[in-house]
């Protein structure tokens, strides 16, 4: 009998089989088996027009921020960061954050750096995966984006304050 591997993201904690290549190669804090589950939903959401137009911004914003540390740059941390705020804190519909991150990135020199939480999420692309129904699917996207802007509680004023800042909003 074979026993198969298990790798933990190293960002979110997702317990996955382990698989045979190596070959993700990109900046987050995750796995190459997390990874590859979030393709997968994000290719869900490129084929369903109104999953991408209510959702697929909060859902990359998300998986970015919960997979902070070790080579994700401070700069991706922050936009995704904010791009939290915008969709959670704000009620900013999905597509009309892009521009908003554009306005902060282009008026920001130096990054802040801010501490990924010890706390993590329970709730990981994993269970948005394995959603049959498209409103089920954004149900789980708003959670899961939820409980990850939660985990960074301790930088909602910093987050706040920089956008209030930089955009003059109320």
């Amino acid at each position: 009998m074979t026993v198969q591997q298990e790798i933990i993201c190293p960002g979110c904690g997702l317990a996955l089989p382990a698989r045979k290549t190596n070959n993700t190669g990109n900046y987050y804090n995750t796995s190459d088996e997390c990874w590859d589950l979030y393709t997968e939903v994000l290719g869900k959401e490129y084929s369903d027009a109104v999953l991408f137009g209510q959702v697929h911004q909060i859902t990359v914003d998300t998986y970015a921020v919960q997979h902070a540390g070790g080579r994700h740059p401070d700069k991706s941390v922050d936009v995704h960061l904010y791009g939290l705020y915008f969709a959670l804190v704000k009620g900013i519909r999905s597509p009309y954050i892009p521009p908003l991150l554009q306005r902060v990135v282009s008026a920001i020199d130096v990054w802040p750096h801010y501490e990924p939480p010890t706390k993590r999420a329970a709730i990981t692309v994993f269970d948005v995966a394995f959603c049959d129904l498209s409103e089920e699917h954004s149900k789980v996207v708003r959670e899961w984006g939820q409980a990850v802007w939660e985990t960074w509680s301790e930088h909602h004023a910093e987050v706040e304050s920089l956008i209030s800042h930089h955009l003059k909003m109320d």
